[in-house]
């Protein structure tokens, strides 16, 4: 690597992570880059997964919030410490991702030597498999989704690859980014707030890829809790299409949202009891009349 001395910050939001936050920082600090801060971002868990890792990882810097402030707000506060710290690059990581030892050089090499890349992510896999869960995607404007893509061997012939949308799991991200496009929007909760921060980067002139050379393993702790998570997809996902959509896509939009409402009430009249049809209506109904179930 040419220049070992970028100082880089790595924020790990932890709630209530006490299953998978030992073994992210573990791996962590196996990381072969001579330069950074973990800055590990409590939003108020009560498992006792904080108090853990303050006793096996000294070496982290420990921030505690009075509450969820949710994964914008919560990320927030860690971004603000290391830009006051004077970090060249903040890497954003879940704290249910175990990331390879060369993830971190590899990135800030790339970065280093593309000038015009505000944020990159490494390749990330599901759990122990080898299946992608994030290698880049794209925003579908027309049908309110974003799209998964797969790597190609076309695609890793310069160690990287432009994409539409950088996952929140684990990006890394420049700090003139922050300078130019601001901080996470707080208005999400939970969800889309990664796709936005994408594209407000992407208006602010910056570029977004992936590098395959680059690992990270993600063992999804969201999948435990389904119905909260279906609820947070749908309500910031509305409230991303209601932001970030161009004038003449706005009345498409509108009519999309409207055919979906009638969608889940006919699957509702089927299945009156399904949990998962319930929390998207509630979903729709909570962004309508403006309300976000905070947990």
């Amino acid at each position: 690597m040419k220049n070992p001395s970028c100082k880089v910050n790595i924020v790990i939001l932890n709630y209530n992570g006490k299953d998978v936050l030992k073994k992210c920082l573990a791996s962590v600090f196996r990381l072969d880059y001579p330069d950074f801060e973990v800055v590990v971002v409590d939003n108020d868990s009560k498992d006792g997964s904080l108090e853990e890792a303050k006793n096996g990882f000294s070496r982290a810097t420990f921030i505690k919030n009075e509450g969820n402030l949710g994964f914008s707000a919560g990320n927030n506060v860690g971004i603000k410490y290391s830009l006051e710290k004077q970090a060249k690059y903040v890497l954003l990581l879940n704290n249910d991702t175990e990331v390879e030892r060369n993830m971190l050089s590899v990135l800030i090499d790339l970065m280093e030597k593309q000038k015009g890349i505000g944020i990159m992510s490494p390749r990330i896999v599901r759990g122990d498999s080898e299946e992608s869960w994030f290698s880049g995607g794209r925003i579908d404007w027309m049908r309110m989704k974003t799209v998964h893509e797969e790597v190609s061997s076309e695609k890793t012939r310069e160690g990287f690859f432009e994409t539409g949308f950088i996952s929140g799991c684990a990006m890394l991200i420049r700090r003139e980014v922050f300078a130019k496009a601001g901080l996470l929007d707080e208005d999400f909760f939970l969800y889309w707030e990664d796709v936005d921060f994408s594209v407000r980067a992407q208006r602010a002139g910056f570029k977004l890829a992936v590098s395959p050379l680059s690992k990270v393993r993600h063992f999804e702790k969201s999948e435990n809790f389904l119905e909260s998570k279906i609820y947070w997809l749908v309500v910031s996902g509305l409230f991303f299409f209601k932001k970030n959509s161009k004038c003449y896509l706005r009345p498409w939009i509108s009519f999309y949202t409207a055919m979906r409402k009638m969608k889940n009430r006919m699957d509702i009249r089927k299945k009156p009891a399904d949990a998962i049809f319930l929390a998207v209506s509630k979903a729709y109904d909570d962004f309508k009349n403006n309300i976000r179930q905070k947990t």
